[in-house]
């Protein structure tokens, strides 16, 4: 299988960020502090579904590709060199080689080689000795069948079928490389990468301290010497901190319209960002407990839900309105409007759909005082608190009386992966804005990350087929349609999409934003301070 490497070399990439960054005259050294919303279970990013462990530690690592950090839309064509130095597919897309960096040390000082990609390809895929705890992201790369090693600096993953978005998966924070010679247990608490950054400290509750890689591979990178990231989980209190200037940045996409007017009216000189984040509200129904086995009652909850009411309330009318793939133009898979309104519970006319939904829930025997009661699930944050009070007053609309259950963040994924809950309102974060992330990893029968334990064997086949489509329109066509039909299915119902601010100080310089993924823009090493 022949191979031409026709991607650019990281050389050139660097040396176009060098430029930029010199002709902003950043300056080296200090302390960045960004307050952090919770204490994470662990510091494996291969084992976490949240950003509360990539924002604080994708720093530590590098991946083998990744998205440029100065651009906001992840795309195929933002995807630049890592721990990689080039890539080519083979005539028959089958096969994906990567030519790899030269001279490159783990923290510990042990060198980076291909066995490192191996053996972190064979955790996720469960084939090695080492064995993760949780594994929320195995069916990324079901497609491949195996890693193979040509050399200290140079492996080739070998496919069952074409399948162009591998390159995307492996560009996300999520597909960190890890050592051979790290253990899954040692990583979860003092983990050892590659990246600009190093953990000094990680306190449960208390902290999470990066310092500078003074080996790091890319010259000149990080500029920063440290992060130090306290963890405040009361949000006000955090951005009281601030606002007072005891931080330079808040957590990003944790500033909600009224937090933002309150952070630009007594600090005018903070920069903030507002946008798409690619993380979706949705309900979480356990098909196995009755009565919500019984697909007519998760069609009634799903008639319930007055979708522009929680955007209102929670957003002042700033997020928006989607399927499972974040809506144009943010986002590059969402399906038309026409399409979407007549999916089940989108029709705007609620009152009608509440009508039907009380109907259904009639004939099952429930009424004014024969209520359904439940514990409604969720983790206890704000962004998920504070929309499942409302969730629980929609359901009233149809007889189901919600009692609010929250679930601290070290035990809620847990919980649900493991579907010890009957009701819940989840958060979906999209770690990149490809319909092979979304579908397999939230849809698909076998998925860790399925916690709803949605099965549709012969949907799952359309996955197949729209995931080894080259063609971009054709491809949509398919993804909409799939779409269509999990909505139908009140799999997974999506509630919106949300919008989030993230603010710093005038001082720091280097971070963008990213609007199609909440989960890739964090390796922190163009970050600087003026001051």
């Amino acid at each position: 299988m022949p191979f031409t490497f026709a991607r650019p070399l990281l050389a050139a990439a660097v040396a176009l960020i060098s430029t930029a960054a010199l002709a902003q005259q950043p300056k080296t050294g200090g302390t960045m502090h960004i307050y952090q919303r919770d204490s994470p279970a662990s510091a494996s990013v291969h084992e976490e579904a949240t950003y509360s462990t990539t924002i604080p530690f994708m720093s530590v690592f590098n991946n083998l590709v990744v998205y440029k950090q100065d651009e906001k839309q992840n795309t195929d064509a933002s995807i630049v060199a890592d721990l990689a130095t080039e890539w080519a597919w083979s005539a028959d897309h089958l096969a994906l080689t990567f030519k790899l960096r030269d001279g490159v040390k783990w923290h510990d000082g042990k060198p980076f080689t291909a066995a490192d990609v191996k053996c972190t390809m064979d955790m996720i895929q469960e084939k090695g000795a080492a064995k993760f705890r949780k594994n929320p992201r195995k069916l990324w790369y079901q497609n491949v069948t195996d890693v193979v090693i040509n050399g200290p600096l140079e492996v080739t993953m070998r496919l069952s079928r074409p399948q162009p978005s591998l390159l995307a998966m492996l560009a996300s924070g999520y597909s960190a490389m890890y050592p051979c010679h790290v253990t899954p247990a040692e990583m979860r608490t003092k983990p050892i990468g590659t990246g600009p950054f190093m953990l000094a400290e990680f306190k449960q509750n208390e902290m999470i301290r990066l310092v500078k890689n003074p080996n790091y591979w890319k010259p000149g990178r990080p500029y920063l010497d440290g992060i130090e990231m306290p963890i405040i989980t009361n949000r006000s209190t955090a951005m009281l901190a601030f606002m007072a200037g005891k931080l330079d940045m808040t957590f990003p996409t944790e500033v909600t319209p009224p937090l933002l007017r309150d952070i630009k009216s007594q600090a005018p000189k903070a920069v903030c960002h507002f946008g798409p984040m690619n993380v979706n509200e949705n309900l979480i129904v356990n098909r196995e407990k009755p009565p919500f086995d019984n697909p007519e009652v998760r069609k009634a909850m799903a008639l319930a839900i007055d979708r522009k009411a929680f955007i209102d309330i929670l957003f002042e009318g700033q997020a928006d309105i989607g399927g499972s793939l974040l809506p144009p133009p943010n986002g590059v898979w969402g399906m038309p409007d026409s399409m979407m309104r007549e999916m089940v519970g989108y029709n705007p006319d609620i009152a009608k759909n509440r009508a039907e939904g009380r109907a259904i829930m009639e004939k099952l025997g429930y009424g004014p005082n024969n209520r359904l009661h439940v514990k409604v699930s969720t983790r206890n944050i704000p962004a998920y608190r504070d929309p499942a009070v409302i969730l629980i007053d929609h359901l009233k609309e149809i007889h189901i009386e919600g009692e609010l259950e929250p679930v601290d963040t070290s035990l809620w994924f847990s919980k649900v992966a493991r579907k010890d809950y009957a009701v819940g309102l989840n958060l979906t974060g999209n770690a990149l804005d490809d319909p092979d992330q979304a579908f397999y990893e939230n849809f698909a029968c076998k998925s860790e990350r399925n916690y709803s334990e949605y099965c549709n064997p012969e949907l799952e086949k359309l996955f197949d087929q729209q995931s080894q489509e080259v063609d971009l329109e054709k491809r949509k066509k398919l993804v909409w349609d799939i779409d269509r039909r999990i909505q139908d299915d009140v799999a997974r119902p999506i509630i919106l999409h949300m919008r989030g601010g993230t603010c710093w100080q005038p001082e720091v310089h280097g971070f963008t934003p990213m609007v199609n993924s909440s989960y890739n823009g964090y390796r922190f090493e163009d970050l600087w301070l003026d001051r």
